[in-house]
């Protein structure tokens, strides 16, 4: 895909420069005794020097020669704009212009030879980053826990053993009777009586004991003679 010519006023500047200088070159080339198509070749072979010149600063700006050259095309060119202003007599050149222009094909040979064979710069490489060394990590150490110990359980007591029963318990003895006086034992039959009828049970040593406030043995008594 052809890309658009724009025409700017930079262009048709460079442009109008070019042709210029071009024809200055060409005219001090012919007053200085070369005539013909060698006229001619003298612009070309200082701007292709000029041009070779500027395309190595731009890619090696810190090469001297480079510099060196553009500087000797550029003063060849502005000389050649200068002398063709009417400052130089074209009809009779002075012989160190015609030693200058027969000179500047080997010149010119030698400038561009140099800068074609110039080393390239080398690239600038950013510096590789030192490797950062990684801390050693300690292995980690497995700590076996030692199981805590069983609570130690009360020992069991063994139960008392249980006495065997006897195997013939002593008879429980009945309370030895206390002589009750007639009299009092005619009144404890009437409260008897009496306490069967409202209760409808028989009179215990206990009832006797609190409503007369009789000893606990006379109290028996009296009850065990009633039952």
């Amino acid at each position: 895909m052809f890309r658009t010519l724009r025409l700017d006023a930079v262009l048709i500047q460079a442009v109008i420069a070019g042709a210029l200088s071009f024809a200055h070159l060409h005219d001090l080339a012919a007053a200085a005794g070369q005539d013909g198509w060698k006229a001619w070749a003298y612009p070309v072979s200082v701007d292709l020097l000029l041009v070779a010149a500027w395309r190595r600063m731009r890619k090696d700006c810190g090469n001297r020669d480079a510099w060196l050259w553009f500087a000797i095309a550029l003063i060849a060119s502005l000389g050649a704009n200068v002398a063709t202003a009417g400052l130089l007599d074209m009809t009779d050149v002075p012989d160190w212009l015609r030693i200058l222009v027969a000179g500047w094909p080997a010149l010119a040979f030698l400038g561009g030879t140099l800068l074609a064979h110039a080393p390239a710069p080398e690239p600038q490489t950013e510096p590789e980053p030192e490797p950062v060394e990684e801390p050693e990590v300690a292995p980690e150490l497995t700590v076996e826990r030692v199981p805590d110990p069983a609570p130690e359980l009360p020992s069991a007591e063994p139960a008392p053993a249980e006495s065997p029963p006897d195997p013939d318990p002593a008879p429980v003895s009945a309370p030895s009777a206390v002589p009750v006086p007639p009299a009092l034992m005619a009144h404890a039959q009437k409260i008897a009586d009496a306490h069967r009828a409202q209760t409808g049970r028989p009179i215990d040593a206990e009832t006797l004991r609190t409503r007369h406030g009789l000893p606990p043995a006379l109290a028996d008594s009296i009850a065990l003679q009633l039952a």
